[in-house]
């Protein structure tokens, strides 16, 4: 019996142009990186930048950094190629909280980047853990019904973090002019430039304020949410993959006045592809903040996407739990530190950054 060859040829031909057709859509994806949207809110058009994610996220980075000296002088080896040039203001290191942040100014951006960094915890693993029994245990100020987690409002709103950025801010204003401020950081690090953002919109009627953020967990409710992005309205919150920490606190639909709820808008990492040809895509997500085809369509349950993001990693190169180490001359130049030990390390922009770097070869000592 003669079988036609016809069945199978066209079988053949299908897949090609199945092939091809996955191809054709992987390049389009590639091209474009620029994302414009009409923001509901205040009408302004506002559009995600696929580079400044990417210089963005290398200052979220080096937030992780212990050697002071390295970080105060930008001279570590996260402080280079898309940021290089930056230089620090302030570099404020809460011991008594585990909490590290900084503030300068990067001309090639023509703003102030403000960076948060992230949970500092012996293991990651007992932080998630603990994300998932978190309850909205916090009315925030000012706004009825808001409600917001307390852990991450206290850890930007009532520690030294807040009162020496707000100090930086206004110096770095004040010799450079009007410029752009923002504002990034990285998982806890993440939710307290949320709260920055906000604090420097409403508190100080800063106009020009941008926030984006790496594996942000979610830091309030629905009236939260929604109050967040009428004020700050240029906000991207970055996801990756199956990356457990933004679905953290969880959300649950059918409690809406009660859960947790993300503000928009976030913009999906994820992995296209077949074989060995594997892309990744941004996606620009809907309004809501919970888009369900978004990174709520995953089960969100890796670790390991949490902590890289665009390539760069999001940790402490070497565990020193919440220990620094700086050289002596430049802490005693440069630091103040408060009754509980907490260090705020300041420089007048006016003075040269290169007069800061001499001090760096000699030695460091750890507290």
């Amino acid at each position: 019996m003669l079988v036609s060859p016809f069945p199978l040829f066209w079988s053949m031909e299908r897949h090609r142009w199945l092939k091809v057709a996955i191809f054709a859509c992987l390049v389009a994806f590639s091209v474009g990186r620029e994302f414009r949207l009409n923001h509901k809110h205040r009408g302004d058009a506002i559009s995600f930048n696929h580079t400044l994610a990417e210089i963005l996220v290398q200052y979220a980075s080096a937030a992780y950094i212990s050697d002071l000296t390295e970080l105060f002088t930008w001279t570590c080896s996260r402080c280079d190629d898309l940021t290089q040039g930056f230089e620090v203001i302030e570099l404020v290191v809460d011991v008594q909280h585990c909490l590290q942040s900084y503030v300068g100014v990067a001309k090639s951006l023509n703003a102030i980047v403000i960076a948060f960094r992230g949970t500092q915890e012996n293991s990651i693993q007992n932080w998630i853990e603990d994300l998932y029994w978190k309850q909205l245990d916090q009315m925030y100020p000012g706004m009825p019904d808001a409600m917001v987690h307390h852990g991450f409002y206290f850890a930007y709103h009532n520690t030294t973090i807040r009162p020496a950025i707000v100090s930086a801010v206004e110096r770095a204003r004040k010799f450079y002019g009007n410029l752009d401020i923002m504002v990034t950081g990285h998982s806890m690090g993440g939710a307290m430039a949320a709260f920055c953002g906000l604090d420097l919109a409403v508190s100080h009627n800063y106009q020009n304020v941008q926030v984006m953020t790496f594996g942000q967990p979610r830091i309030g409710n629905a009236v939260f949410a929604s109050y967040y992005s009428n004020i700050v309205p240029n906000t991207f919150r970055v996801t990756n993959g199956n990356d457990i920490v933004p679905h953290l606190p969880p959300f649950y639909s059918y409690f809406p006045r009660k859960t947790y709820r993300h503000f928009p808008r976030e913009v999906w990492l994820y992995d296209v592809g077949f074989g060995s040809f594997i892309y990744q895509v941004e996606k620009v997500c809907d309004g809501s903040g919970e888009d369900p085809s978004c990174s709520r369509s995953v089960s969100g349950k890796s670790v390991s996407d949490h902590l890289v993001y665009y390539g760069v990693e999001l940790s402490s190169p070497a565990w020193r739990s919440c220990r620094f180490v700086m050289d002596p001359p430049l802490a005693a130049s440069y630091g103040t530190t408060d009754p509980n030990g907490n260090r705020v390390f300041s420089r007048d922009p006016e003075i040269p950054l290169i007069r800061l770097r001499e001090p760096s070869s000699l030695g460091g000592k750890s507290w």
